[in-house]
């Protein structure tokens, strides 16, 4: 009968092997690809509390701007911002940010459709407004909306960032990227004739 013997290492005086220590060229990029995937979930969370909280209130300044279609146009200042992100400092200035955009986004949108009927061969027929877009202004006087989309660009969108959504004339300002004491023009002469408007529609 054969005996099976198990031979074990002897390790006793012999000192083990030092640990594997990282390079310098491992350290970093171990430290930042932490940062980087913990700065990405903050933006995607952060710009999904945007939506939740401003969606709405961005889809009907679109809206009473006079664009076709605002919900394309709320969606890409998300994107923009989405993507301007690290830029941004806080909360607020990226509500300012959206605003503005919103602003530049509708006024490009309206100088495009403008240029696109002045070289249509036969008027086009009126934009059929979608579902959310009709429910967001039923509530409104319909005679006052029409009034408003008839006004210069810069005395609308004065008017709506003023009376609609009751930003201060700082805020106005830096939405629409004027002066403060251009707010105050642009909105006395809104004013004026959207009252002018109003009493001739009576």
């Amino acid at each position: 009968m054969s005996i099976r013997r198990t031979v074990r290492p002897v390790t006793a005086g012999v000192p083990s092997p030092p640990p594997q220590v990282a390079g310098p060229a491992e350290v970093a990029a171990a430290s930042a690809a932490e940062p980087a995937g913990t700065a990405e979930a903050e933006r995607e969370a952060a710009v999904a509390r945007l939506f939740d909280l401003h969606y709405t209130s961005m889809l009907r300044l679109a809206a009473l701007l006079g664009a076709d279609d605002p919900e394309n146009i709320v969606a890409e200042a998300f994107y923009q911002i989405y993507r301007r992100w690290r830029k941004l400092r806080d909360a607020e200035s990226a509500e300012a940010y959206l605003r503005s955009t919103v602003c530049n986004l509708t006024r490009m949108r309206i100088r495009h459709l403008q240029v696109a009927r002045r070289h249509a061969e036969a008027p086009p027929a009126d934009p059929v407004a979608s579902a959310e877009n009709s429910a967001l202004l039923r509530d409104d006087q319909r005679v006052l909306v029409d009034a408003l989309q008839q006004l210069p660009a810069r005395q609308r969108e004065a008017l709506v960032l003023r009376h609609w959504l009751g930003l201060k004339e700082s805020e106005i300002a830096d939405a629409m990227g004027i002066s403060a004491g251009s707010v105050k023009t642009h909105t006395a002469r809104g004013l004026a004739a959207l009252t002018q408007a109003m009493e001739t529609r009576r």
